[in-house]
């Protein structure tokens, strides 16, 4: 029995019978070594357990996290939850806890991860300083492997082990900044060498920079700023929370996007981050939400799934009761075209490598204002012909991504950062026709 596991079974069984129950345990380590000036200056590791407990008595539900796993500590923390849901009022939306139902698999871990040592992160940091040739560079570079268990009242077990590894970092000039990213759940995935490469190349191209005229222009948008549209229109659209209170975009069965695009979310993946079930024990599969450009389906947590008479997706989090069920491990397949072809096919229009700050305006028609970061190109006649300086948008993703408006899909498909975070989505460099720029960073 792993060690989550019987932590999980053990809070549980100090519930016992005085009411219904549900416990999610992990227990794992993260380690981080930074660097800054082309130095390392800090590595840090920490491992540790957590466990939540979500308790409903009679409808009356309380929930808390603890990182006290010894006997004491956790028989104090189940009798406060406990004397919580007592003086709350009941719940009329509780579902209950998840039924049994088994998992499809344990996650992903990687055994050279989860053992990963101090040298081994800073081979990765030597490769990515090494290649900006002199520049100075700054970033992270981290490992996490956890044990997830999960375990109910109502006799659901679940257990599961993931890892995580990422490489961030720019590469400066006195006027300009370069950035290279990449996450997967192996270690030896990561090359520190391409990723500090492309962070180069962006900061050299970008030392001298000139003001463009705001408009609508092509844009050919690395994955960085693909992963912040796809994950914004998860969050915002494709989630049943805000579909039944009428804040969302989605329409389920109707072609809402270019025939091109497909977005769907998949645990289950051999590159996924992650296990496959969620925080309240319910499995996670493939969901397709969106299917050549038409809008198929909503990631559905046990509560939202209860209001719309429909079975759980798998996507409840912790945060589920404020911001909703939300995908986590989206994928968006790649295309055919290099980034080289995708770049020769544009006439006239802009690279962008990195959205930053951005905010949604309208969430009906996902209107998002942003700036562009770490390298803005101008395209012209299919060739970069300089660096501009980094603009603002305000822009409908909606529209962006209408039918019509996706012209080319990259071969180049990676996880990405996106503006909630690394690992959580995998796709290439898109090509789109339009994309509103507004004016200059002050404004």
């Amino acid at each position: 029995m792993s060690r989550a596991m019987e932590i999980a079974e053990r809070t549980l069984a100090l519930v016992g019978t005085r009411a219904e129950a549900e416990v999610r345990a992990t227990s794992g380590n993260l380690a981080l070594t930074r660097f800054a000036n082309s130095f390392i200056h800090q590595n840090v590791a920490e491992d540790g357990d957590t466990v939540s407990l979500r308790v409903s008595l009679d409808g009356r539900v309380a929930s808390g996290t603890t990182t006290r796993t010894d006997p004491d500590a956790l028989a104090d923390f189940s009798d406060r939850i406990l004397e919580t849901a007592a003086l709350q009022p009941v719940d009329e939306d509780w579902p209950g806890v998840a039924p049994p139902a088994a998992t499809a698999g344990q996650g992903n871990a990687d055994e050279v991860t989860l053992g990963a040592a101090p040298a081994d992160r800073a081979e990765r940091v030597k490769a990515f300083v090494d290649a900006g040739r002199g520049l100075s560079a700054a970033g992270y570079c981290m490992t996490t492997g956890s044990e997830v268990a999960f375990v109910n009242s109502a006799g659901q077990h679940a257990a599961g082990r993931f890892t995580e590894a990422v490489l961030d970092g720019i590469q400066q000039t006195d006027t300009s900044a370069g950035s290279g990213h990449a996450a997967s759940n192996r270690l030896g995935d990561l090359d520190g060498t391409s990723v500090g490469d492309l962070a180069t190349r962006r900061a050299l191209d970008s030392a001298d920079t000139f003001d463009l005229k705001p408009g609508e222009y092509e844009v050919i948008l690395a994955p960085e700023c693909v992963a912040t549209i796809g994950v914004f229109l998860a969050v915002y659209g494709f989630n049943a929370k805000l579909h039944e209170e009428q804040q969302s975009f989605a329409e389920l069965g109707v072609t809402q996007f270019d025939e091109r695009l497909s977005i769907y979310d998949d645990p289950t993946d051999p590159r996924a981050i992650g296990v496959p079930f969620d925080t309240e024990g319910t499995p996670s599969r493939r969901l397709d939400m969106i299917r050549d450009g038409v809008t198929t389906g909503l990631t559905f947590d046990r509560r939202t799934a209860r209001k719309a008479g429909v079975v759980s997706t798998g996507h409840h989090s912790p945060w589920s009761a404020v911001y909703g069920p939300i995908a986590g491990n989206i994928f968006i397949d790649p295309g055919g075209g290099t980034i080289d072809e995708l770049i020769a096919s544009v006439e006239r229009g802009l690279y962008v490598s990195t959205f930053n700050y951005c905010r949604v305006l309208e969430p009906k028609t996902m209107v998002v204002t942003g700036l562009t970061r770490n390298g803005t190109f101008l395209i012209e006649n299919g060739k970069i012909t300089g660096a501009v300086s980094n603009l603002r948008f305000t822009q409908s993703f909606l529209t962006a991504l209408a039918p019509g408006q996706l012209l080319g899909i990259g071969d180049d498909a990676r996880f990405a950062d996106s503006e909630f975070g690394t690992g959580m989505l995998h796709g290439p460099s898109m090509r789109l026709a339009g994309w509103n720029f507004t004016g200059g960073t002050d404004g």
